[in-house]
């Protein structure tokens, strides 16, 4: 069965990939933004296709040949992300029907159409209503609510709002019902669905019990061994909210607004289709669902979380920017008497908990101004303390290029009147930091000169921490 997995660098995408990759009797394809997003091991075995969806010339080389593609993919980080979902999907099914694809496998979200429907949650629903249109190709739309999970938005919302707040001031969206689900079991259906026997479209609504957004937080809590108390009030607007989650989880402020829209409506299983059609997955319980999230962040063993970006290709969208900036920071550092590879291994160790090395009280202002003002400030931390992965978020940067031993270029995304860039580079004997900046006006001049004192003691003091901790490391 040759079989496209599309959304590879995604949540869910990346914990298919690793299922179907151990499955001998699928000649697996993937179709990434950027080859440069997947690893070696990958592309040594497996036929990769570069590209994206707005494309339908990649679209047909993606799926030549294909008997089932798997459709993870949403533009939600995208200001006009309806249209786009709209456009992507209808070009996919598009193809698919040019190129005699038999299934298409898509994973929504649950939930009904009504005037409460977030424009998220819409924007789900008319994605699988086009590519369940065909008259040529069957679509099994699987539909989930909450996903449990290391590194999945609604857990991440979750633990930390009940981690940090012993007294939560909840608003009424705590009440909505909804049916979360394991992203492991989410896994399970997705697996299920290529071996299938059913020839026509089916939607597969999937969930565990049904429960209220508190009763979550009250289990979430249960799970961790901790007791918290919720106040409820009959007033936070969207926007307050928003800004609340903002404050005090992950996610950042357009993130926060698009999920809280969502919790107007329930999302819960409208149909038993997943009982009839896969009756041998049966889901696990909420509780055993966060602790099994929780012991994958405590063992370092996340596969992949919400933040995970698409490859972007850094030298098409940023390079002349860099090229072009007008102000720049560089220190060096002689590395002839110290091993590169730990060297390496130290700038790769940069963020999260391990912090950057010094003056932390300094990010950790900057993050709380970022978050502020809506950003997404320091709290996403790392995926792993010592791995990094083109795509990911490092903090409030993202990773945008990095050659093992090389370079590793960081990408800011905290809120400044221009863009920014942290690289790090060893050539030769010589280890070169540099801080880019490209300035969007007058505001971003003042910007960089207002911050001139504290880059002169944070990088400074950066590079010669980094050779200190490169000394630390074992073999």
């Amino acid at each position: 069965m040759k079989v496209l997995l599309t959304g590879a660098n995604g949540y869910i995408g990346r914990r298919l990939k690793k299922v179907l990759i151990g499955l001998p009797e699928l000649d697996l394809r993937i179709f990434v933004r950027n080859k440069k997003s997947v690893s070696q091991a990958i592309l040594d075995k497996y036929e990769v296709i570069e590209g994206d969806t707005f494309s339908k010339e990649d679209l047909q080389k993606a799926l030549e040949g294909v008997d089932v593609a798997y459709y993870l993919i949403h533009s939600l980080n995208k200001e006009n992300y309806q249209d786009l979902d709209k456009l992507s999907a209808q070009n996919f099914i598009d193809i698919a029907e040019l190129c005699k694809v038999k299934r298409v496998i898509y994973l929504g979200g649950l939930g009904v159409k009504n005037e409460n429907t977030s424009h998220h949650l819409l924007s789900r629903l008319e994605t699988g209503e086009i590519l369940s249109s065909s008259k040529t190709v069957q679509t099994i739309w699987v539909r989930a609510g909450v996903i449990i999970g290391s590194g999945s938005a609604s857990f991440e919302i979750i633990r930390n709002l009940v981690e940090k707040l012993p007294f939560m001031i909840t608003p009424k969206w705590v009440d909505t019902y909804a049916q979360p689900i394991a992203v492991d079991d989410v896994i399970a259906y997705l697996v299920a669905s290529l071996n299938l026997e059913y020839n026509q479209n089916l939607i597969v609504d999937i969930g565990s019990k049904k429960m209220q957004y508190k009763e979550m937080m009250l289990q979430t809590a249960t799970a961790l061994g901790l007791k918290r108390v919720l106040i409820p009030v009959p007033f936070m607007s969207i926007n307050i909210s928003s800004y609340w989650l903002n404050l005090f989880t992950p996610v950042p402020f357009t993130v926060a607004k698009a999920l809280i829209e969502g919790l107007k409506s329930e999302v819960t299983i409208q149909n038993e289709n997943g009982k009839e059609f896969f009756p041998n997955i049966h889901p696990i319980g909420y509780i055993e669902a966060v602790k099994k999230a929780v012991l994958e962040i405590e063992q370092n063993q996340v596969i992949s979380r919400w933040s995970d970006a698409d490859g972007t290709i850094w030298d098409k969208n940023h390079q002349k920017e860099i090229n072009d900036a007008i102000f720049v920071d560089r220190k060096e550092a002689d590395i002839s008497s110290y091993d590169k590879k730990k060297v390496f291994g130290a700038i790769k160790s940069i963020g999260g908990d391990n912090g950057w090395f010094d003056y932390d009280f300094l990010w950790e202002v900057r993050g709380i101004i970022d978050k502020a003002l809506g950003g997404v400030g320091l709290n996403r931390g790392r995926r792993d303390s010592c791995d990094l992965r083109l795509g990911e978020c490092l903090d409030f940067w993202r990773v945008e290029d990095i050659q093992e031993g090389n370079r590793l270029l960081l990408f800011a995304q905290m809120k400044i009147p221009g863009s920014a860039w942290l690289e790090f580079k060893i050539e030769g004997d010589k280890l070169i930091q540099s801080a880019y900046f490209y300035p969007k006006g007058i505001w971003g001049r003042i910007y960089w000169y207002s911050l001139i004192p504290l880059h002169y003691f944070i990088f400074k003091n950066m590079i010669s921490k980094i050779l200190e901790n490169s000394t630390k490391l074992g073999n």
